[in-house]
């Protein structure tokens, strides 16, 4: 400790070193001008952040600089650095001020040792929030939450990310794991939680309210599950909110006001819910909003002005809802915006003529099916981004004057179902535009006012086209031998004009064709053989050509003893003569009594029918119902629009169920089309044309005919046709949900209020009474369940699907306990043992479904585990706890009349006891009714 100090002066240390080794964890550096304090290890434990403390002191006219600093490890030493040359100063200072430092900094110790102990609950309420949530949950597929246990800090638990500075949960990510269950309300309590995802999962229940006490949460996607209610007003103290996703679930009601506080909100999902009302006006002042998806809910009204302020809009999508009147027109001035879709709504009025110039950037402009007139602005022509162009289904008129030359991502456009033609000989031309559009899919100008001849430059398309359909317009000429050019095509869709010719044989190059209609058409010649070559070709409607006036395609090939004498087919002449004398004798024995047996039972039949029908004072049925003979596998064809996906309304194990305009009727028609293939399903058929023969109820589905032939492709096709219900079935209605993809998800609100409810369990157990009591012989339903039950105009309900149905007595070789009949949950329990059908086996279905109508939770609940299901559910609450048990849209109007008169409390008290009341008197008929020994129920 002999060494000098190299800074210009030399003072030996040698009784100041000597000072400093009496004093414990003090040394001299032997290289530089510093003292080190060797600070006690104990101490310098609870520090868990570098600390530095400078301070410049003056003592005796000199300046001093004091370092203390932090950097690792247990005891790093504390530095006294002397910025000036005099050791006599250095000794001073120190002495004088030793005891005061140090003191200053054993209080640090003590300020900082605070803080961490402080921290320790806060952490232990996020371990507890996330335990709670952990039991909240029913299921877990995945196994995510094995991690979700004490052996590791839950920082380090799966779909949990603490802060860097602190150990408090900021994301909770339990996305697309398909767990099942509610949100615990302790999620309110992680409360420096900035992201919240739990799309994609099975969660049911409401939104938690206490959500609302994250006041740091940014992110909220709580997409595609099974939330039910309304949004929780209490949102609105998320106010640093950017994200909020809810949609793809059940929620339903109003957006709260009070959600106009989120003026940090950039984008709002919302689609594929139940939200009724309107657009809410406040949307308009969140003025960050990027995105706005509504899509697929009951949203009626008009479109507020105020969206117009939406400056840095880019998606805006309400298709699918129920809006009228005419889009504002600040909302065309809105010129980030990217998409425009409000499809499938009410809307009216022209669109302006330099929206193109107004909005540039439009990438999906979707308009098709509402109410728009006038001509399709040119300026479209500049928006050169676009990728899907929809103006279907409207009343454009008028020649079609965009130039799709400068659309080169164009993949969909639609015209189709206008009134679009001018009569002007070019008006097919802007077809020649539409070359450059390489990545073109879809063309659909179908139904128009269109004429003249097919360009051939439609030959020089995309060669992405899947699908091109002109039908149902004036164009004439030949069909282009470029067509055969496109080949990726799937669907041909040309029927309904004025073509003649040939079909070109160049279509046969078209490898990929599923469907090709070409009927209603002036086409001549033979048919071309490369349709045997189109392997996938499965539709194919050539209309009349040559001999074939009215199918589309036969074969006689391998039929060595058909005869008829058509020379065309090749048939030999049936030669009578060369029948033996005595088989015609034979034949003639058992042919004329036959024929006479037929002709007096047709004669009777015509006479009872006469006197049955004079009889009658009034005709009751309308006359659609009045059943006709014969229906063609053709006609069926036609009238589902070739069994399209827009005409499905249904499909089950053994039938798909379609809407359609039949040409004899000219009416709506259900048309419920066997899927033979599912082994079953002709059992089904015969069995429900058996049940349906002789039954006439009000309250039961009206058949019409039914339908027993071949397809086109030689298949056999079965098909029944019934009344149909433009109200859908109960099912739609108790748990309202849509599937349909138009992102950014005419019927009135789908929500059946307490009376509605009472008047349909009333008509089915008018008809459960007809069919067991009334009947000449009595029949079992056995599938009584809500997608069973159809609903009219009028919404009155009618039992349908007898596909299972039973017939009493059974007959003595007959069983009907092979085979579980009916739907899981609605069955009766002893079905699952092998037991026969009965009577009680259908008042149990109805039973639960009456507690089904009651609660609004199906029978086959993810909560329904481990001994619980929907009747001992309702059991417990009955009678005290009913109410609570409730669908809360069937309190909704009440609780609404309760507000607006809340100054009759007298008399608001009465209406909830009766209410209350009759909640309990419908709870024991369910609960009596879905007893689990046939002989107790009712």
């Amino acid at each position: 400790m002999h060494k000098k100090w190299t800074n210009g002066n030399q003072y030996k240390l040698t009784k100041l070193s000597r000072h400093f080794h009496q004093m414990n964890g003090i040394s001299c550096s032997k290289r530089t001008s510093q003292l080190k304090l060797d600070c006690y290890g104990s101490m310098l434990h609870f520090i868990t952040h570098q600390i530095t403390v400078l301070a410049r002191l003056s003592f005796h006219g000199q300046f001093v600089a004091m370092r203390f600093k932090r950097t690792s490890g247990i005891s790093n030493p504390i530095k006294i650095c002397v910025k000036n040359n005099k050791q006599r100063f250095l000794k001073e200072f120190f002495m004088a001020y030793f005891s005061l430092f140090l003191h200053a900094f054993s209080v640090l110790l003590l300020w900082h040792a605070t803080l961490a102990t402080a921290s320790l609950p806060r952490n232990h309420a996020d371990h507890l929030a996330l335990m709670a949530i952990k039991s909240s949950i029913t299921h877990d597929p995945q196994r995510v939450l094995n991690t979700w246990n004490t052996s590791i800090h839950f920082c380090q638990w799966q779909g949990v990310t603490c802060g860097r500075r602190h150990p408090r949960v900021t994301i909770l990510d339990l996305g697309t794991t398909g767990i099942a269950g509610s949100v615990s309300p302790h999620i309110g309590n992680l409360s420096f939680l900035r992201v919240i995802i739990l799309k994609n999962n099975n969660l049911i229940g409401v939104i938690p309210p206490q959500v609302g006490n994250l006041f740091r949460l940014r992110l909220l996607n709580l997409m595609n599950s099974s939330f039910e209610g309304e949004v929780p007003p209490s949102l609105s103290n998320c106010s640093r909110l950017n994200a909020l996703g809810l949609a793809r679930n059940k929620l339903v009601g109003k957006l709260p006001q009070q959600l106009s506080s989120l003026v940090n909100l950039v984008k709002i999902t919302l689609h594929n819910n139940g939200f009724t009302g309107g657009i809410p006006s406040f949307l308009g002042n969140l003025t960050s909003l990027e995105a706005i998806s509504a899509a697929n809910n009951y949203l009626g009204g008009s479109i507020p002005q105020a969206l117009g302020q939406l400056y840095n809009l880019q998606q805006l999508g309400f298709a699918n809802n129920q809006l009228s009147g005419i889009i504002p027109k600040s909302l065309y001035n809105l010129t980030s915006l990217i998409v425009f879709s409000f499809t499938d709504n009410q809307i009216s009025g022209d669109l302006p003529k330099d929206i193109g110039l107004q909005i540039p950037n439009l990438e999906f402009f979707q308009i098709a099916s509402n109410k728009f007139t006038g001509t399709i602005p040119f300026s479209f022509s500049h928006c050169s981004n676009l990728v899907d162009l929809n103006f279907g289904d409207n009343f454009f008129t008028g020649k079609v004057n965009i130039r799709f030359n400068q659309m080169p991502n164009l993949r969909r456009l639609g015209l189709y179902n206008n009134s679009l033609g001018s009569s002007e000989p070019d008006e097919m031309n802007f077809i020649n535009s539409m070359v450059n559009c390489s990545k073109l899919e879809l063309l659909l100008v179908h139904v128009n006012e269109l004429r003249g001849v097919l360009p051939s430059s439609v030959g020089n398309l995309s060669f992405q086209l899947t699908t091109f359909s002109f039908a149902k317009n004036f164009i004439y000429g030949t069909l282009p031998s470029g067509i055969g050019n496109l080949v990726k095509l799937e669907r041909l869709i040309m029927l309904n004009n004025l073509f003649t010719g040939i079909i070109p044989s160049e279509l046969g190059s078209l490898r990929n064709l599923k469907l090709l209609y070409l009927y209603y058409n002036n086409f001549t010649g033979k048919i071309p053989d490369f349709l045997g070559n189109l392997s996938l070709l499965n539709e194919l409607d050539l209309g009349v050509i040559g001999i074939f006036k009215n199918a589309c395609v036969i074969s006689v090939d391998g039929n060595s003893r058909l005869c008829g004498g058509i020379s065309e087919l090749r048939l030999p002449k049936r030669d009578i003569l060369a029948r033996s004398k005595k088989g015609s004798r034979r034949v003639m024995l058992v042919v004329i009594p036959l024929c006479s047996f037929l002709v007096l039972a047709i004669a009777l039949s015509l006479l009872f029918y006469w006197k049955r029908r004079k009889t009658q004072a009034q005709p009751t049925e309308r006359a659609h119902t009045q059943p006709f003979s014969w229906v063609s596998y053709g006609s069926i064809l036609k009238a589902t629009n070739e069994f399209s996906q827009q005409n499905l309304i249904g499909t089950g194990t053994f039938s798909a169920v379609y809407k359609g305009v039949l040409e004899p009727l000219g009416e709506m028609v259900a048309i419920k089309v066997l899927k033979l293939e599912n082994q079953g399903a002709l059992r089904s058929f015969m069995t429900e044309c058996e049940a349906l023969r002789n039954i006439r109820h009000r309250n039961l589905v009206k058949i019409i005919t039914a339908c027993s032939s071949i397809d086109f492709q030689g298949n056999d096709f079965k098909a029944l046709i019934y009344e149909f219900m433009p109200n859908g079935n109960l099912e739609s209605w108790l748990h309202p949900s849509s599937e349909q993809e138009v992102e950014i998800e005419e019927a009135p609100q789908r929500l059946v209020n307490l009376h509605q409810r009472l008047t349909i369990a009333t008509d089915v157990a008018h008809a459960i009474h007809y069919l067991h009591q009334d009947c000449e012989v009595p029949i079992i339903h056995c599938d009584l369940k809500p997608s069973n039950i159809l609903l009219d105009n009028d919404m009155v309900a009618h039992i349908g699907d007898f596909g299972f149905a039973k017939f009493l007595p059974l007959k003595p070789h007959e069983s009907s306990s092979i085979g579980l009949r009916g739907t899981i949950g609605y069955a009766a329990p002893e079905y699952g043992l092998g037991s026969e059908m009965t009577k009680e086996g259908d008042i149990y279905s109805f039973g639960i479904l009456l507690l089904e109508m009651m609660t609004g939770k199906r029978p086959t609940n993810p909560m329904f585990q481990e001994g619980l299901n929907l009747h001992s559910y309702v059991q417990m609450a009955f009678p005290d706890h009913v109410m609570e048990i409730v669908e809360p849209t069937l309190l909704s109007v009440y609780e609404e009349a309760a507000n607006r008169n809340h100054g009759y409390r007298v008399r608001e008290a009465n209406r909830r006891k009766r209410l209350e009341d009759g909640m309990i008197s419908l709870a024991r008929i369910g609960l009596t009714c879905s007893k689990e020994s046939p002989k107790d129920r009712i």
